[in-house]
């Protein structure tokens, strides 16, 4: 795999729940987690004393981090409604030359900041809310 451009991973929403999906504006720094607990069964008779996990189990979360500026009306106010709505409308997250993750995510937080001789800026944190698809690019 070639070095990817960062602006190349795009996080985006779907704006009125038709599959339509729009890359949320301003964003120039994104990030995604993926984690899946462990259940340990670990026991008196395992092997050396090592850990043992049971395959299978836990729970898989992933998590969408990113900060921007103020650059579009709609995707704006859409995030706004998301998290004051309390909805979880479906997200994707475009992994250049990796794939696209696509599933249900709630808008957790939402911080705005900005000083007298800046831009205003945003920041925002998305959990995911439910399975998650993975389609190869």
């Amino acid at each position: 795999m070639a070095v990817q451009n960062g602006k190349d991973l795009l996080v985006k929403v779907d704006m009125i729940g038709d599959g339509s999906f729009v890359t949320l504006a301003g964003l120039r720094a994104t990030r995604i987690n993926f984690n899946a607990e462990t259940v340990d069964v670990t026991s008196l008779e395992s092997a050396g004393g090592w850990r043992e996990l049971l395959a299978g189990a836990g729970v898989k979360t992933a998590s969408i981090s990113g900060a921007g500026v103020f650059r579009d009306a709609d995707t704006d106010e859409r995030a706004r409604q998301i998290f004051f709505n309390a909805e979880m409308p479906q997200f994707q997250v475009v992994i250049p030359d990796f794939g696209v993750v696509e599933g249900a995510f709630q808008i957790t937080s939402i911080e705005y900041a900005g000083s007298h001789n800046g831009e205003a800026t945003y920041d925002i944190s998305i959990a995911s809310g439910g399975a998650l698809s993975f389609t190869a690019l």
